[in-house]
């Protein structure tokens, strides 16, 4: 799980400097402590490690590349930022090499600061939620091509192993995109039947003499067109599975003609008068209640329970959304092959995002979300931006208190901005900005804004 709480140590000889860093990284809701010198630092790292660190590159009793490498053989993960005068920007950048997180050059502002510790902690999150997904794939079972570590996958896991081994006739109920095929070929695939065919056959959207001439096969000179004698799927899938998706939707004429299929193991070729052994299993799915379809005299009772020797109803993904991290990992790696692309996670606003949402397109939906997200990404983190436009409107409802700036951040910023454009010269600050004197002071005074001879080194 990802930590409450990060902790952060600063570490910094110079008071004043050391008290507006921790107490500005507390505001941000972090817990801080300080430090005036290296190795009562040490000490407590040893202790009790912290997540991140700041810390002075010159100090009075060792230095800040020092300090870097023995948290590093300490605490590997804790991320290191070090702080620095313009003087020795090459040394902070040799830090940055040899494992820090970033450098900050003196005088700080409080905004990069804030930043800074933001982006520490979210690729500290991002490497928790990695090996959280590591572990729950290692617990989730070699079921093939399915993802789930949650209590209602596990028991479908269950199900499909069981069932795998006996030779029965299975239904499968659940709604569009929850992965009625994949959990159909995952029966097949450890069944004693995996060497032979696999066929899929929808049952939707089809004239009855196209489903019986592409289940049962034909006879030459059957029909017009009937040029040659052709098999139908069920001979083709011979020793093997046959999935017929949407079964609801097959017409009643034909589910007489399957009846007598599942009754007799055997088929007659449209127009033939002998028939056809089979050997074959029948796992049928829907998204449709066929007890009320049989209620509405459009499905037969018969065949209902000829079918449902064993039934699976799949969850949708809201029912099992701590699934949803794993799912969308294995997503990734998949669109990473198709696309050539390098994208390592998710960063966890945007995972925050996807699981307030309610998927009506189930798992189906969520892998046409990161399919597209994957392809459009430009770093090796899919952010928010990523998503699609919807999930980036929900992203500022969701998240917006912590994802926009305050008014205080807005006019902080712009008083500095001026500041700096006139040389840090008050009267035409003041000015441009159309506030007295002494308001730019007293705002001056509150934001913590220091005149560049004032601040400290």
């Amino acid at each position: 799980m990802k930590k409450a709480r990060i902790r952060i140590a600063v570490i910094d000889d110079e008071k004043t400097a050391r008290k507006m860093m921790a107490r500005l990284l507390e505001n941000e809701g972090f817990d801080v402590e300080r430090f005036a010198a290296g190795a009562p630092f040490l000490v407590r790292m040893e202790e009790n490690p912290f997540d991140i660190v700041f810390s002075d590159l010159r100090l009075p009793d060792i230095s800040g590349l020092d300090i870097l490498q023995q948290i590093k053989q300490m605490h590997e993960e804790a991320e290191v930022i070090i702080v620095t005068g313009y003087a020795s920007i090459d040394t902070a950048i040799e830090a940055t090499q040899k494992g820090a997180f970033h450098y900050l050059t003196k005088p700080c502002k409080r905004h990069d600061i804030a930043l800074l510790a933001q982006r520490a902690k979210e690729k500290i999150e991002i490497k928790e939620e990695n090996r959280r997904l590591r572990r729950a794939m290692d617990t989730a079972g070699p079921i093939p091509g399915i993802v789930g570590a949650s209590k209602a996958m596990q028991e479908i896991f269950s199900l499909i192993r069981k069932v795998a081994t006996v030779n029965c006739n299975v239904l499968l109920e659940a709604d569009t995109g929850t992965g009625k095929q994949v959990v159909a070929r995952a029966i097949h695939e450890l069944s004693p039947r995996k060497d032979n065919p696999f066929v899929y056959f929808n049952c939707g959207g089809f004239t009855e003499e196209l489903i019986a001439s592409e289940l049962f096969g034909h006879e030459k000179g059957a029909f017009t067109g009937a040029t040659s004698t052709k098999q139908g799927l069920f001979e083709t899938a011979a020793g093997g599975t046959v999935l017929l998706d949407e079964i609801g939707e097959m017409p009643l004429s034909m589910q007489v003609k399957l009846l007598h299929v599942l009754q007799e193991r055997e088929v007659l070729r449209v127009g033939g008068t002998r028939p056809v052994e089979l050997d074959i299993r029948i796992i049928a799915a829907t998204n449709r209640n066929l007890k009320e379809a049989i209620a509405q005299g459009r499905f037969r009772e018969d065949l209902y329970y000829r079918l449902n020797v064993v039934g699976i109803q799949l969850p949708r993904l809201k029912e099992r959304p701590e699934d949803i991290p794993l799912l969308a990992s294995y997503f990734i790696k998949k669109f990473n092959v198709a696309f050539g692309k390098k994208v390592k996670s998710i960063a966890p606003q945007a995972m925050d995002v996807l699981m307030a949402y309610d998927f009506p397109g189930n798992v189906r939906e969520l892998e046409n979300i990161i399919q597209r997200s994957v392809a459009l990404a430009e770093d090796e983190v899919l952010k928010i931006r990523d998503l699609p436009h919807d999930f980036q409107r929900s992203a500022e409802l969701l998240l917006g208190s912590t994802s926009m700036p305050s008014l205080e951040e807005v006019e902080r910023e712009h008083i500095e901005k001026v500041l700096r454009r006139t040389g840090y010269n008050r009267k035409l600050a003041s000015s441009i900005l159309k506030i007295p004197r002494t308001t730019l002071w007293r705002r001056m005074k509150k934001y913590n804004i220091a005149l560049p001879e004032e601040q400290p080194s």
